[in-house]
């Protein structure tokens, strides 16, 4: 079949098809969005940088759909690198083809190739994102995903919002992103991003040459709420989020509503999201929104991280009490014009100590899940259990006997259960296509899979801070091995599985990611685990249920969820330098016993691996003249 090209994205305008007005709120729809990868040189910091992005913007488009709408996005790569898009938190019911990871669940788009994403939001409300599953690209390739109530705003289970604004937090790398990811899987942990981001900009703690650079501005009404979808998708840090003169009260992380929270901060740590209101109750004035970036404490190896800053800003608004002459600011309509004057001094934040761990601990300890009718029920009964320890070793360049310790003739990784993952370098076809076509449902493709073991090799003092660094204390825990590792789990069964940091060659959080699945977060701890005693612990009524768990510094956490998702689902941590490294396995669900528990068969032009000519397109471009193709990003078709 003759492939075509796509039409590249104009400008980046909602188009909406509708039935009645009446009609519209209860009708699912297709939303199509048209994704152009390509590179763009941006100015920071008096340098130009080509950086990779989405439609020439950083972040990326946002994605806006209402439950139960399906989503087409057609992605056009005009970069040089291969691209996966995975749609973070997405849970991708019995669609694990769209889940976008390179070679476990797709071939990746080459440069100048195309493919299509199509998949259903269902059953789940609140604020998701998207980004690159290749390399270190997510630094730059991301945006949010927003998922309203299917009847409307009115039906959030708190105040509607005057406004819902994505806040995304990230890094600004001057380096060659494909190559961090080289140094990271070479063993290097010493890169570190320039700057800190909030929607793509800077702000004014950074300068070139004595001019600062552009922050990000939220202009606000007195007495206004506004929803704050606050995202973190920096390569290595886990932030804090703090607006002077206001608090947030927090009422949503990782698409999933929890009971309201009040609190002066935010803290998200990579991956996550965190749903937040904001009243603007304060005086009228401009008051800093403020970004830190979380610092492991010595004796960790330093990071160099940046605080960035945006601002608040109120807008004066007429007094009306007196024919609206006067404004509430005593000022003129000339200086009104929606900003405060320029001599306003802004408010700064008392920000946490960069070393303080504890704000985060406390902070996702405080999150409970919101009580809905719909909402599923903790399992009770748990059919496998797994300890996760998660840390730092070591394997040979050549040969399996080598000196360690910060050798040249070692490479350093990152384990679960002291093994790092390693995808098979001559696999043919994704491994989810190579299982689903092996009717004995063992590894397909010829790739053998090391099985995760249910716990480390060995008992240690996990949280021992003198294997921090190289010394007698870790180097008999430092080696260790690389495979595919991956768990089987029976369809439905309910999984029980305790992260535990460890302090293995550094001590930092995990934040764990899993694929395809949401996890109840039953509970935290510092220290080692310890079962006589912490299961007492467990929430077992409201614990929070997310996508990206964060893991303690030097402490755990015990997750459950159901396999009930047939596929081969990444899980990982969200770290980029851990993901590169090594901190990663493949959890495989296996199909249930019915066609609807069991997972379909690829999607009709589904990418393949031989790239013999240009991807065949979609019937959407199959059955459309291309001259009658105006594909603009946000349409939205009723079914």
């Amino acid at each position: 079949m003759k492939s075509r090209s796509l039409p590249a994205a104009s400008a980046a305008v909602a188009v909406v098809f509708f039935l009645s007005a009446t009609a519209l709120p209860a009708a699912t729809a297709i939303v199509e969005h048209t994704f152009v990868v390509s590179q763009v040189n941006m100015t920071h910091l008096c340098k130009e940088t080509l950086v990779t992005v989405v439609n020439g913007q950083l972040p990326g488009p946002t994605i806006e759909v209402t439950e139960g709408d399906s989503l087409a996005v057609h992605v056009v790569n005009k970069s040089p690198y291969n691209i996966t898009i995975h749609w973070h938190g997405v849970r991708q019911r019995l669609n694990c083809w769209a889940d976008g990871v390179p070679m476990i669940t797709q071939c990746p788009i080459l440069p100048n190739h195309n493919f299509t994403y199509r998949f259903e939001v269902a059953g789940q409300e609140g604020t998701l994102w998207w980004h690159a599953h290749v390399s270190c690209l997510r630094g730059t390739l991301h945006g949010a995903i927003i998922i309203r109530p299917r009847h409307g705003a009115d039906l959030y289970p708190f105040p509607k919002p005057h406004r819902e604004i994505p806040i995304i937090m990230g890094d600004w790398w001057e380096m060659d992103l494909a190559q961090l990811d080289r140094d990271f899987m070479n063993g290097s942990v010493f890169d570190h991003p320039n700057a800190s981001t909030i929607n793509g900009k800077l702000g004014d703690l950074f300068n070139c040459s004595g001019a600062v650079e552009d922050g990000y501005v939220l202009d606000v009404e007195p007495g206004k709420t506004y929803l704050l979808r606050v995202i973190n998708a920096a390569l290595f840090s886990e932030y804090y989020l703090k607006i002077a003169g206001h608090k947030f009260t927090v009422v949503a992380a990782d698409a999933n509503y929890v009971n309201p929270y009040t609190t002066d901060v935010v803290v998200v740590a990579p991956g996550e999201t965190v749903d937040a209101l904001v009243v603007a109750d304060a005086p009228p004035g401009r008051y800093y929104m403020v970004a830190q970036p979380s610092e492991t404490p010595p004796p960790d190896p330093p990071i160099q991280v940046f605080v960035t800053r945006g601002m608040v800003r109120y807008k004066y608004a007429h007094d009306s009490g007196n024919g609206g002459a006067t404004l509430s600011s005593g000022r003129s309509e000339e200086e009104e014009e929606g900003a405060p004057p320029s001599d306003d001094v802004p408010v700064a934040p008392e920000m946490p100590d960069k070393y303080d761990t504890m704000t985060s601990f406390y902070f996702h300890g405080n999150l409970t899940s919101l009580h809905q009718p719909c909402r599923p029920l903790v399992p009770a009964q748990v059919d496998e259990r797994l300890f996760i320890a998660l840390g730092m070793g070591t394997v040979c360049r050549r040969g399996q006997s080598c000196k360690r310790s910060g050798s040249d003739e070692s490479i350093q990784v990152a384990t679960m259960n002291n093994v790092s993952f390693q995808l098979p370098a001559a696999v043919a076809a994704p491994l989810l296509e190579a299982q689903y076509y092996n009717h004995n449902n063992t590894a397909g493709g010829g790739v053998e899979l090391y099985t995760l073991p249910d716990r480390p090799p060995r008992a240690f003092n996990f949280t021992d801070r003198a294997m921090i660094n190289w010394g007698p204390e870790e180097a008999p825990l430092e080696p260790t091995k690389k495979a595919t590792v991956a768990r089987r789990f029976r369809h439905g069964a309910t999984v029980e599985v305790v992260f535990q940091s460890t302090s293995l060659l550094q001590s930092d959080s995990n934040p764990m990611h899993l694929h395809g699945h949401d996890v109840f977060v039953l509970a935290q701890g510092l220290g080692n685990y310890d079962a006589a005693r912490d299961v007492a612990r467990y929430n077992l009524v409201d614990p929070p249920v997310r996508n990206t768990v964060r893991v303690p510094r030097l402490g755990w956490v015990a997750v459950r969820f159901v396999a009930d998702n047939p596929g081969i689902w990444y899980m990982h941590c969200h770290y980029e330098f851990h993901l590169s490294m090594g901190m990663t396995a493949l959890f495989i669900v296996q199909d249930g016993p019915t066609v609807d528990t069991s997972l379909p068969p690829p999607p009709v032009n589904f990418l393949t691996c031989d790239h013999d000519n240009s991807l065949i397109q979609d019937e959407f471009y199959l059955q459309t003249k291309e001259s009658e193709v105006s594909h603009i990003n946000g349409v939205r078709k009723l079914r």
